[in-house]
C-alpha cells in the first residue's frame, strides 16, 4: 500500500509532464474556430456616421470579401492598418469593418487619422456580433465567400506575409 502511494505522485507527474509537452508542440497563434465553413452570423449594425453605410449580414453575400474586426483603442489594429489600406487600395480586395466595443466618434477619429479602407463599417457597441463570430480579441479578420460563409479566420494583426501567403491566394480561389 505504501509503495502504491509512492508511485501515484510519480505517475501523476509523468502524466502532467506529457500533457504540457504536447501543448508545447502546438502553434499558439492558431486558435480554433467553429465558424469555418458556416454562414456568418446574422446581424444588422448601425453605421459609425450618417454619411457612411452600416453593415448587415446580407452585405456579406455576392462576392468574396474580408471582414475586419477592429477598435480605435487597439494598438495592434494600428499596426495592421497600412496592410488593410494596401488591400483595399492597391490590391482592390473588398473589405468591410466591424468596430468592436468602440464609441462611434472614436472610430471615426481613428479612420480619419489613418484612412478608411472599408466600404462599410458597422458599429458593434456591445460586442454581441463579435461574440457571435467567435472573436477572441481584436484585430481579427475573416474571409467570407460569396455565399456569406466564413472560410478563413486570422487572429491578430495582418502582416504582409499573411496577406501574400494566405489571404490573397484564398481570395483568388474564392473569386473564380
Amino acid at each position: 500500500m505504501s509503495r502504491a502511494l509512492l508511485v501515484l505522485p510519480l505517475l501523476l507527474f509523468l502524466g502532467l509532464a506529457g500533457w504540457f509537452a504536447l501543448g508545447l508542440t502546438r502553434d499558439p497563434s492558431v486558435l480554433p474556430s467553429n465558424m469555418i465553413d458556416k454562414p456568418a452570423p446574422a446581424f444588422d449594425l448601425p453605421p459609425i456616421a450618417d454619411s457612411l453605410p452600416g453593415l448587415k449580414s446580407s452585405d456579406l453575400k455576392g462576392q468574396a470579401q474580408l471582414v475586419n474586426i477592429f477598435a480605435s483603442w487597439c494598438a495592434p489594429c494600428r499596426v495592421e492598418h497600412p496592410v488593410l489600406m494596401r488591400l483595399a487600395g492597391e490590391l482592390k480586395v473588398p473589405l468591410v469593418g466591424i468596430a468592436y466595443k468602440d464609441k462611434p466618434e472614436a472610430t471615426r477619429a481613428f479612420l480619419d487619422q489613418l484612412g478608411n479602407p472599408f466600404t462599410a463599417v458597422g458599429q458593434d457597441r456591445d460586442g454581441r456580433v463579435g461574440i457571435d463570430f467567435g472573436v477572441y480579441g481584436v484585430p481579427e479578420t475573416y474571409v467570407v465567400d460569396r455565399e456569406g460563409r466564413i472560410r478563413y479566420r486570422h487572429v491578430g494583426p495582418l502582416m504582409p506575409a499573411d496577406v501574400e501567403e494566405k489571404i490573397l491566394p484564398l481570395m483568388r480561389e474564392l473569386s473564380k
